[in-house]
């Protein structure tokens, strides 16, 4: 997929039979490969937090994610967007993004609330599920610079850079704990549904020449986000997870296009 990405430019017809059309069946398996890879990758994170290592789950959604952000790409460069692909990419993010977060959040903290863990886990999990079913239906598109209600791939990183910054500082799983997972799991799960409008930077080209600072500044990202990548991370999502209210504040709404 890329849910970043609109449903409707993956849509092509097939190729023509002989040896460009085996040529074109060739290529059109590599964007398919990176989605399996966020596939796999996203089932890593269930395997991961079964064995009660959370920070190799959250890790692993996070690969996930940007793998996600690839796919599409790939596909419109070799020209090999197709309904299958389109399909395919959100089955793998309703496990990596839908399933694999849900599941992580219910085993690292949520399972200690009984049964509003599980229902809070539920509540995310559906909460994908509609996003992306919203997504996939939306023909009349909203308008492009905003995503209505927020990405469930950004919603999946914000549970597991959650996840990931408690695990690294070493924070123990106390009851405290479990009720902020429980808040921020029903936070992403309710906002993904939700008509909040997120930025979704599509109006930056990246094939424009930009200013000798702007490649400065993000080598400097680069080198914060090293310091502490669970932190920054977690601290980069979660202001992107509040941005859409800050944006419904100020009177922006993601209207359909006429």
């Amino acid at each position: 997929m890329d849910e970043h990405d609109d449903f409707e430019e993956r849509k092509q017809e097939a190729a023509p039979p002989g040896i460009g059309g085996l040529r074109r069946r060739g290529i059109y398996l590599l964007p398919n490969l990176f989605t399996t890879a966020a596939l796999f990758f996203g089932f890593y994170a269930i395997v991961q937090a079964m064995n009660n290592r959370f920070e190799a789950s959250a890790i692993a959604i996070f690969i996930a994610m940007v793998l996600d952000g690839l796919d599409g790409r790939v596909a419109r460069l070799t020209h090999t967007q197709s309904e299958f692909g389109a399909q395919y990419d959100s089955i793998s993010d309703m496990v990596s993004f839908g399933v694999a977060p849900a599941l992580v959040m219910y085993v690292w903290a949520l399972k200690d609330l009984g049964k509003l863990g599980w229902i809070a886990a539920f509540v995310y999990c559906a909460g994908t599920a509609l996003r992306l079913a919203r997504f996939n239906t939306n023909i009349e598109v909203i308008d492009k610079r905003y995503f209505q209600g927020l990405p469930s791939p950004m919603a999946a990183a914000m549970l597991a850079g959650l996840v990931w910054v408690f695990d690294d500082l070493g924070i123990d799983r106390e009851l405290w704990l479990s009720v902020i997972a429980w808040v921020f799991t029903m936070y992403a799960g309710i906002t993904m549904v939700s008509n909040v409008p997120f930025y979704s930077f599509k109006e930056i080209n990246l094939k424009k020449s930009v200013p000798f600072w702007v490649v400065a500044l993000f080598a400097a990202g680069l080198g914060v986000i090293s310091l502490k990548p669970s932190v920054v991370l977690f601290l980069m999502v979660f202001a992107y997870g509040v941005s859409g209210y800050v944006l419904w504040g100020l009177g922006r709404r993601a209207r359909p296009v006429i």
